[in-house]
């Protein structure tokens, strides 16, 4: 998938906001909602409006309150002031299963599908068709999320058992699974941070027809090229607080950042002036059987060498066999020009390698732990001995991070799974910052992190190597790719079709090897 960093104001072909008359009844009204949190004003007297047949986009930095609000309206959360409407009656929900009775589902930014269970189980479960003798009816539950998938054109077998799909088509049964419900409201959280864009298009189409049907949209997103495609009203949220709402067709991509951070974006990919240094990394014909095969390049100190291609290209596990969490099948890597065999991350970290990988929540973050305990966990080694571990110092070292990164969070005791999408990822950045690297390696660094903490992103980055580390950085966002990379690989099918670059790299250009239209020999 490769989606806009730097929105464009055009809609995307075939989607085209539909017109909402002003005086239509709201589907669903919030009225001066506040929420807080131990430490935190998450949410201060905010208000949201929902028309049917309509998308309303809802846009914010991360930790702007977009995700809280959306949990309380799914019956997750409870506000501490404020009410709620559904269709114009005031309404108490206070569980997920009776906002699913109201008639709102949600498709949450994390996943929560059951790996080990088909995925008929998972879209039905809890409403399972059960036959005369009160058993589950496994056949009548076959039929109708078959009878579902096709409706929503979504070619999977509704007996595959949902660890066996990727993120991509996890995120599709997700979707299939709200649909079902057939709810008046149906909220969007990142629903196209990990689907290729066949797929956000065919998403596109599924919107489209729930809003025919009169079905009213949240749409929370970071990509300003679909909020322009599909939605049909923007509301802006910052710090916690409302701002405003507007008609999409009224704004374009520097009003609404500017309403987003209360300040313009003049720049968000730094301009590096550096020079690169001597060859750190050279990899030569690297290869995992089945996977990808004859990938060699090199890297240089100070330099960001971009990986691009399309899911399932291989980008991916070529970082993981460098890091040694796949180890490779063949091929050669050399270190300061000395041979090295990575074959687990341990070895990987002593060597100076640290890898920020593209699933924040699945091979990430320990979401019952502290922040504190998250950053400290790739250094905690070099502060343990005798059977004490050296705290004062750990928490020394993550407060200087935490300054040096932005990260904000009530205090470093602070579960990390109740921050913002964005401060996870800077805390989990934070944490291989720590290990001192020589080689960085990101994948999808900016993966559901609002304009703002991009910016932030991509200037760290280009700090790191202006100060002589080596980054390597994977992306699905071919903008960012290009506007950060000094040369860009790229990938398709597992193959590596040619090395591009920056002053020959163009849009065009990367995705022609990226499909495999072309190579470079």
């Amino acid at each position: 998938m490769f989606a806009s960093a730097t929105a464009s104001s055009t809609p995307l072909a075939g989607v085209q906001p539909a017109a909402t008359p002003a005086d239509e009844p709201y589907l669903l009204e919030i009225i001066n909602v506040s929420k807080g949190f131990p430490g935190v004003v998450a949410l201060s007297d905010v208000q949201l409006r929902v028309r049917p047949g309509s998308v309303l986009a809802l846009m914010g930095e991360n930790g702007a309150g977009k995700s809280t609000l959306m949990k309380i309206i799914a019956g997750i959360y409870q506000p501490d002031a404020g009410e709620i409407r559904l269709r114009g009656k005031p309404i108490v929900i206070e569980t997920p299963l009776a906002a699913l009775q109201a008639g709102i589902a949600m498709i949450h930014q994390e996943l929560n599908l059951m790996p080990h269970m088909s995925i008929a189980e998972n879209i039905w479960i809890g409403r399972e068709q059960l036959n005369g003798l009160h058993m589950i009816d496994h056949r009548e539950m076959h039929r109708c999320t078959e009878k579902l998938l096709q409706r929503l054109r979504i070619n999977l077998d509704p007996e595959e058992q949902v660890g066996n799909l990727s993120i991509a088509e996890r995120q599709m049964v997700e979707i299939a699974k709200a649909v079902s419900y057939d709810s008046d409201i149906l909220i969007m959280d990142e629903p196209t941070s990990a689907i290729t864009d066949k797929e956000v298009a065919h998403l596109f189409s599924i919107i489209a027809d729930l809003k025919s049907q009169g079905k009213g949209i949240i749409y929370i997103t970071h990509k300003m090229n679909e909020v322009f495609a599909i939605a049909d009203e923007v509301a802006v949220f910052r710090d916690g607080a409302y701002i405003g709402l507007q008609r999409a067709e009224n704004m374009d991509s520097d009003s609404l950042i500017s309403m987003m951070v209360g300040r313009e974006l003049s720049q968000l990919y730094p301009l590096r002036e550096q020079p690169i240094g001597d060859l750190l990394l050279s990899v030569r014909d690297l290869r995992l059987d089945g996977v990808f095969k004859g990938v060699s390049f090199d890297l240089h100190a100070g330099e960001i060498l971009g990986i691009a291609g399309l899911m399932g290209s291989g980008r991916t596990n070529v970082a993981e066999a460098i890091f040694g969490i796949t180890p490779s099948d063949g091929g050669e890597v050399r270190l300061d020009g000395q041979v090295v065999h990575i074959s687990d991350p341990h070895m990987a970290i002593e060597k100076g390698f640290a890898l920020l990988t593209e699933d924040r929540k699945l091979s990430g973050l320990f979401p019952c732990l502290s922040v504190l305990e998250n950053m400290e966990m790739a250094v905690l080694p070099h502060y343990a001995g005798h059977g004490f571990i050296q705290q004062k110092a750990l928490r020394v070292l993550c407060e200087d991070m935490c300054k040096k990164l932005r990260v904000k969070t009530p205090s470093l005791e602070q579960c990390i799974d109740t921050l913002s999408g964005g401060n996870q990822q800077k805390a989990l950045l934070a944490r291989w910052l720590m290990t001192n690297p020589r080689i960085l390696i990101l994948d999808e660094p900016t993966r559901g992190i609002d304009v703002g903490a991009k910016a932030e992103i991509y200037r760290l980055i280009a700090c790191l190597a202006g100060e002589g580390m080596a980054v390597i950085m994977i992306s699905s966002e071919l903008p960012e790719v290009l506007g950060m990379s000094d040369r860009v690989m790229v990938m398709h099918e597992g193959d590596l079709m040619g090395t591009l670059d920056r002053s020959e790299a163009t849009q065009e250009r990367v995705m022609q090897l990226a499909s495999g239209m072309t190579a470079i020999h």
